[in-house]
């Protein structure tokens, strides 16, 4: 028994001295000042009110980042990590979200027009408002693990589930 003790102490140890995955402030300053940072760590970053359109943050980590009333089009978040994203009122015309996680991601009233989506996990996030006829890479099978309303306009065929 003692030797169990003393491993489950060591285990415990060796937890608490992991580094924790927080979000990386000079590369959230980079972003806040307009320039790329493909793969980088901007865990619950504000980027509220960016204007800074054709970055590349291609693998990032914008986890419950703050994206309400950016204007970033034609930014390339392919692969990137937006579980939990607020992206209220955003501009993102032809940017790319391929293969990016979207998970509980809010992109109320936001602009999509052109944007890309192939590939990209939709669980649960919600479209409603969202101008969205002319995006790329929406599945019927996609979208009805999102929501939406009324408003939401998608491509010709496609309809979204009710939030």
């Amino acid at each position: 028994m003692p030797r169990l003790t003393a491993f489950v102490v060591f285990v415990a140890a060796l937890a608490f001295a992991a580094p924790a995955a927080a979000q990386n402030a000079g590369q959230i300053s980079r972003v806040q000042s307009g320039r790329s940072c493909a793969g980088c760590n901007l865990f619950q970053g504000d980027f509220t009110g960016l204007e800074a359109s054709g970055l590349n943050l291609a693998r990032s980590r914008l986890r419950q980042a703050s994206l309400s009333l950016a204007v970033m089009n034609r930014t390339n978040f392919s692969g990137a990590d937006m579980r939990d994203v607020d992206a209220y009122g955003a501009v993102f015309g032809g940017a790319s979200f391929a293969g990016a996680d979207l998970t509980n991601a809010s992109f109320v009233g936001v602009y999509l027009e052109g944007a890309n989506f192939s590939g990209a996990n939709l669980s649960g996030a919600d479209f409603s408002g969202a101008e969205m006829g002319t995006a790329r890479g929406l599945t019927q099978g996609r979208l009805d693990r999102a929501c939406g309303d009324s408003a939401t306009r998608l491509p010709r065929g496609l309809h979204i589930p009710a939030c």
